[in-house]
């Protein structure tokens, strides 16, 4: 095996080439359900305004504005937990990051339970955001480390399927509970999985390359020794040779920080990727989060039919996540996002030309753009990681996390303004228009990373 000379630089270049002599196994597993659950009641927690927006408008006699408001105040605590989170994990470590922002999360959903103001559950949403938009792309980081390279994209992709089914379950659960118990309810139910931050420190050990990558060479070996020899306990057999490991770049020799996402290679990584997180979020939220109230005052819908209809969209999404699990490995990150947004584009624009005359109408042509948007939007858990290198990884995996935000933000606030002039095929052209973009960045500038190590992708 082929070392660098430098002791620092070669345990972290053992460390990475012991991860992709470890067979999937139940540890994996394992680790994936323990984070995947905190990611997946981080979803469940967001999603949860759309379907509260309709009673709280109704209790608090709330103006378009004032609704709109309450919307996007919890993604500007996401943008800003998202930048905040990956230099912080960068420094402290992953799994901390996770955990503390689990608990954050749970305090913050007890408290808008019992809230009695509109100011006060802004205040309390702002904290909630923080901690959601901090959790998700370090928890994508996390899992992205301990993954050999070979079918890396179907491991972390079926992680990243919790936070779709959150999404989902959030959706069936809020349609059920809102309309007879109401929405507190809601916010007390999702302060149950703060328990979760106990489990996460307990149960999921740092990783390996992020202890190597500070210097912190003992603990990294002690840890990874420690994998390794849960690994061979479960599949009881031992452990395949070490492959060749790769040169890693040493400290001081290149950038990292904010700096380093806008040197080198890494600056058209850093411009791409945040465009293709902005323009897919644009179109998620934009729609997913006025399609609720769209359904109610547009069509005269009934609050649960509204809330039903709007969750068959969000369960067609899941499934395109599905699909762009099991494909991405052998299509490739690029195939899949640049078709994914394109398809979405064509179903938005299909929509604005029948019309949007029903709800039906709406319901089936939003639903298969949702298959489309949401398979592009979870390759970018998977795709933004591998961008970048250890020292930077989480920090660009935030960055990415606050481009979404800022699409999350800007995206309901512009559906809003556009469908105030009520027509709503113009919504579906303008969220058409976005996704086209999406699809020609990523055509034109994304690399392809399937089937290559991290440290190969990102020295």
């Amino acid at each position: 095996m082929t070392i660098d000379a430098s002791p620092d630089r070669a345990v972290r270049a053992a460390i990475a080439a012991r991860f992709e002599r470890l067979p999937l196994c139940r540890w994996h597993v394992t680790v994936r359900l323990i984070v995947g659950a905190v990611t997946f009641f981080e979803a469940f927690d967001q999603l949860l305004i759309a379907y509260a927006l309709p009673g709280l408008r109704q209790e608090w006699d709330l103006s378009t504005s004032a609704a709109t408001l309450l919307l996007t105040v919890g993604s500007i605590g996401m943008l800003v937990g998202a930048l905040l989170s990956g230099r912080l994990a960068d420094r402290i470590g992953r799994v901390k990051v996770i955990a503390l922002c689990v608990a954050v999360s749970s305090v913050a959903n007890l408290a808008l339970s019992v809230a009695t103001s509109p100011d006060a559950f802004m205040a309390l949403r702002f904290v909630q955001g923080l901690a959601i938009g901090g959790e998700v792309p370090v928890a994508a980081t996390f899992i992205a480390e301990i993954t050999r390279s070979h079918q890396r994209g179907r491991f972390v992709l079926l992680y990243e399927l919790v936070f779709p089914a959150g999404l989902t379950v959030g959706a069936l659960v809020a349609a059920w509970v809102v309309p007879i118990l109401g929405w507190r309810w809601m916010y007390a139910l999702a302060a149950l999985p703060g328990l979760l931050c106990i489990l996460v420190q307990r149960k999921v050990p740092e990783s390996p390359r992020w202890l190597a990558d500070h210097g912190r060479a003992d603990e990294a070996a002690e840890v990874m020794a420690g994998i390794e020899t849960e690994v061979e306990r479960i599949t009881g057999k031992p452990l395949p040779p070490v492959p060749e490991a790769l040169p890693v770049a040493a400290p001081g020799e290149a950038a990292s920080g904010l700096r380093g996402l806008f040197t080198g290679r890494y600056r058209r990584r850093t411009l791409v990727i945040g465009v293709l997180w902005f323009t897919g979020y644009f179109v998620n939220y934009g729609i997913t989060s006025w399609l609720p109230t769209i359904y109610q005052n547009r069509y005269d819908l009934s609050l649960s039919d509204a809330l039903l209809y709007s969750t068959v969209t969000s369960c067609a999404g899941l499934l395109g996540c599905l699909v762009a699990a099991l494909t991405v490995d052998r299509l490739g990150r690029r195939k899949v996002i640049t078709g994914c947004l394109g398809g979405a584009a064509v179903m938005l624009v299909a929509l604005a030309a029948v019309g949007a005359g029903t709800p039906v109408q709406v319901l089936v042509w939003t639903s298969l753009a949702a298959v489309f948007f949401f398979g592009s939007n979870i390759c970018l858990y998977l795709y933004t990681p591998e961008l970048f290198p250890t020292r930077m990884r989480a920090l660009g995996s935030s960055m990415g996390g606050a481009m979404n935000r800022l699409g999350v933000i800007l995206g309901p606030i512009v559906v809003g303004v556009v469908y105030a002039g009520g027509n709503v095929s113009t919504v579906f052209v303008m969220l058409g228009a976005v996704a086209l973009v999406g699809s020609v960045v990523a055509a034109v500038g994304a690399e392809e990373t399937a089937g290559r190590r991290l440290e190969e992708v990102s020295p």
